[in-house]
């Protein structure tokens, strides 16, 4: 799996740049001695632009920062329940399941999470695809709830156990 991209931020005369990035040539140069609240633009004199929305309102954060703490929220359920235990597992969320075109085409089901053992040096992972989750919540479950109930059963299914025993609260949030 691929980290992807990454960004490396040259703050100041402190830390050096360390030339592996296209970044730094930029970031080696003339610096603007300015901080970054005086640069800010000031578009037909109407005052510094700021914050859309404010940090303490909950549309701050984007979907998917908003997934990812449900995600850590629901480990850190199962973590009070079963102590250290948890510790050895590994959360990761990714957008769609691997291959879900043709699951799409074969009409098959879509999973919403996916448990792999520990395999050497390797920790368990769970991994929780977040797209059909919140297509599957639709407003008749809370996602938090939903992310929770696909955290158990991988843990389940890990262990070699029942969910309802892995967390005894499993399924309250599903609909009749």
């Amino acid at each position: 799996m691929s980290t992807g991209p990454t960004l490396r931020v040259y703050l100041g005369p402190g830390e050096e740049p360390s030339g592996n990035g296209p970044d730094d040539a930029v970031s080696s140069g003339a610096a603007d001695p300015r901080p970054f609240r005086s640069r800010r633009r000031n578009r037909h004199g109407r005052g510094l632009r700021g914050e859309l929305i404010p940090a303490h309102l909950a549309g701050f954060r984007s979907r998917s920062e908003r997934f990812d703490t449900w995600v850590l929220e629901s480990a850190q359920r199962l973590e009070r329940l079963w102590g250290e235990s948890i510790q050895s597992y590994q959360f990761v969320v990714q957008d769609i399941p691997p291959g879900l075109e043709e699951l799409a085409a074969a009409h098959g089901n879509i999973p919403f999470g996916a448990g792999t053992p520990a395999a050497g040096p390797k920790p368990a992972v769970i991994t929780v695809y977040r797209h059909p989750i919140e297509s599957a919540a639709r407003g008749l479950v809370p996602v938090s709830e939903l992310i929770h109930d696909v955290v158990v059963e991988q843990l389940a299914t890990l262990i070699g156990m029942d969910p309802e025993t892995v967390d005894p609260t499993y399924g309250r949030f599903r609909p009749l």
